[in-house]
């Protein structure tokens, strides 16, 4: 019944026009194109390390969600876009990447001292290590060849990681920012609202008066 009603629910959705995967992708990497070549052009201001690093890392935030909003807007709006999670997933992986690589090489220059030293005293290094530590699995396994070889039950409750990864991402974010300015704040409240949403949906499929009975 449940498998029957799900189907028809996706009948149900908005029918939108079907974008190939790959424009995804190549969309989702214009911004760090941009950056980049703004970077290599001096015009990323007067710290343009700091800008690189931070823009990046803003855009990993951004995807993370992205990914978070598909799920709401398919079961709030009947707007299913299922199909482009993954790939909006790994595309804030792979900025989460990008923004680590920018640290570890251009900001501290590889010195495992430095980095190390980094990472134990200032918390929004810990972190957003931490975080990126808890993307790679997801990354790794976003395939169909992991769901078949895990199971689709362990797979999506490995993927519900994603969750803590938001949290620490925009964690991170105001933690990073001395000032606290609205631009942090802003994004935090959005991964609230997102998660809470989840929680409570969650909490009212566990006290429907149709699991009580069953």
């Amino acid at each position: 019944m449940a498998g029957r009603a799900s189907v028809q629910a996706d009948k149900k959705s908005l029918a939108l026009p079907q974008v190939p995967k790959i424009a995804i992708y190549l969309v989702g990497f214009i911004p760090a194109i941009w950056l980049f070549y703004a970077g290599i052009t001096d015009q990323l201001g007067a710290d343009p390390m700091r800008y690189l690093e931070q823009g990046l890392g803003l855009w990993a935030l951004r995807f993370l969600i992205a990914t978070l909003t598909i799920t709401p807007l398919r079961q709030l709006f009947n707007i299913n876009l299922l199909r482009y999670r993954r790939a909006l997933g790994l595309i804030a992986f792979y900025y989460a990447a990008l923004h680590l690589v920018t640290y570890l090489v251009l900001d501290q220059g590889l010195d495992v001292s430095a980095i190390v030293a980094d990472i134990v005293k200032r918390p929004y290094i810990t972190i957003g290590m931490a975080t990126f530590v808890i993307l790679v699995p997801l990354a790794l396994t976003s395939n169909n060849a992991s769901i078949r070889r895990m199971g689709g039950q362990a797979w999506a409750k490995l993927h519900r990681l994603v969750y803590l990864a938001a949290i620490g991402a925009a964690l991170h974010f105001l933690l990073v920012v001395k000032s606290w300015p609205p631009e942090p704040l802003v994004y935090a409240a959005i991964v609230a609202v997102l998660l809470g949403y989840r929680l409570i949906r969650s909490t009212m499929k566990k006290t429907s008066p149709r699991r009580r009975l069953a």
